[in-house]
Order: C-alpha cells, then sequence, then structure tokens
C-alpha cells in the first residue's frame, strides 16, 4: 500500500498548457488577472470584473485560438 506521500510525489501540479495561455493573454491583452480552471470537456474563466468578463466572452474565439483548445470555455463572474 502506498503511503500518502508517495502518491503525491508521483502527481504532476504543473498549470495546464490552455490555462497558461488564456492566463498571459488576459494578462497581455487587458493587464489583469483571471482565474482559469481546466476539465476534461471545458475550461473555466472566472473574474471579479464583470466588464473584463463580459469583453471576453466577446473574444472568447480569439481565446480558443490563443489556448490552440476546442474545448467550451465558460465565463463565471465573481
Amino acid at each position: 500500500m502506498d503511503s500518502l506521500s508517495d502518491i503525491l510525489s508521483n502527481k504532476d501540479f504543473a498549470m495546464p498548457d490552455e490555462a497558461t495561455a488564456i492566463k498571459s493573454y488576459v494578462a497581455k491583452t487587458y493587464a489583469l488577472d483571471v482565474s482559469v480552471t481546466v476539465t476534461a470537456n471545458e475550461i473555466i474563466v472566472s473574474s471579479t470584473s464583470a466588464g473584463l468578463i463580459s469583453s471576453l466572452r466577446l473574444n472568447s474565439p480569439a481565446l480558443q485560438k490563443a489556448a490552440n483548445t476546442a474545448k467550451k470555455i465558460r465565463f463565471r463572474i465573481g
């Protein structure tokens, strides 16, 4: 039986490439930070700024292109 430290030492805690690409796109374009969660089927982009999320919704094709993904991008305010 493996110990908890053995299991966690083998886990990859690196940020997914899609999340890194979206965060850098938003930082470069809007000079703001967002929270990005990547699941198997979708990418969730969260921010406390409603204006930023509205702008990102309009530019979601550019976000998908920057992240090089075909996953559905969802936006959350809060």
